[in-house]
């Protein structure tokens, strides 16, 4: 951690908030605390701040710290800054002299990275310096065009999906071997649902709905449609990824590939990359920061043009079939 072999206990105490409260900083540094040094809850207290704090609390660090461009997780203060969206403190490292254009997650610099963001004119791209890919770039066209059709803001705690690249709503119902459910007054059937979200009958009827490359298959009120059991046959031949917004624990999501469940118990939408990630990941994951939706949809290569797949309601209502959906189907 860029040379660092020390916690500093002088920092005990302070928690995410704190780093915005230049009175508290300002006592640790009068009480002695490093600005070189960790946190006994971990991290550096720049990169905290740069993630988490005021300006005013940067500036004091910047104005004690020695190495303004020391690592943390394989990341500068300077790369916090740019991936949380904090034009202001990165205009603060940047005058201070942090290097944009250091190299770090998987070749991306912060500056490559801010490229990507709606204010990409923070830094002058030096001579010879690779910008955005055109794949790059259609990605973050298609970013940005999907949060924005995704803009209906709804509450989703207890919401699961899963997002289907290659097929159709029909192919997805006849992976699932679900019948459709015929009803008078969808409305009432809905609200009856809702009423009893666990019941065996809530819990194996799923929405599903045609979106430009593939489809959703959805349900409000519970974790029917993010199983293994679900998921994993929809994947065949394809990937699909699934999420349950747990309102215990939060979003929990999974990536499926050709009925294989390759990863699991994932934070979609979380905004925190892994230095093993590839590049392509990390520009996923910095575009869709806090866009859950938008991030299963764009994991699975969809473009729905609205949030009715989510939202309701969905093309077709279906009863999936008796079975174990947590048993996995390989």
């Amino acid at each position: 951690m860029g040379g660092m072999t020390f916690i500093d206990d002088r920092w005990a105490g302070m928690h995410l908030g704190s780093w915005s409260s230049l009175d508290r900083v300002a006592d640790c540094l009068a009480a002695g605390a490093d600005p070189d040094s960790l946190v006994p809850d971990g991290g550096r207290p720049l990169h905290l701040a740069a993630e988490w704090g005021s300006t005013e609390v940067v500036g004091a660090l910047v104005a004690r710290t020695r190495d303004i461009d020391a690592l943390d997780e394989g990341r500068t203060a300077l790369w916090n800054a740019v991936h949380n969206g904090r034009s202001d403190i990165v205009r603060i490292l940047k005058e201070a002299g942090a290097d944009p254009w250091r190299p770090m997650m998987a070749g991306w610099s912060p500056g490559r990275l801010n490229l990507a963001s709606r204010t990409p004119d923070l830094f002058a791209v030096p001579t010879g310096m690779p910008g955005l890919s055109p794949s790059e770039s259609a990605a973050v066209a298609e970013a940005h065009r999907l949060i924005g059709a995704l803009t209906n803001r709804f509450h989703h705690d207890g919401f699961s999906l899963s997002c289907v690249g290659g097929i159709d709503a029909a192919e997805a119902v006849r992976r699932l071997e679900a019948s459709i459910v015929e009803h008078d007054d969808p409305e009432s059937m809905v609200q009856r649902l809702w009423d009893h979200s666990l019941s065996d009958e809530a819990l194996l009827t799923v929405g599903v709905t045609d979106v430009p490359n593939g489809c959703v298959v959805s349900q409000p009120w519970a974790y029917g449609a993010s199983t293994p059991g679900v998921a994993e046959r929809l994947s065949i031949g394809t990937v699909c990824y699934a999420m349950y917004a747990n309102p215990k624990s939060g979003n929990q999501g999974s990536i499926i590939r050709d009925g294989i469940t390759v990863g699991w118990d994932l934070h979609a939408g979380g905004g925190w990359s892994a230095a093993d990630d590839s590049a392509e990941e990390i520009l996923r994951t910095y575009l869709f920061r806090h866009q859950a939706l938008a991030y299963c949809c764009a994991f699975a290569g969809l473009k729905p043009t609205d949030a009715r797949p989510f939202t309701g309601p969905p093309d077709l209502w279906v009863q999936l079939p008796v079975r174990d959906y947590w048993a996995h189907s390989r």
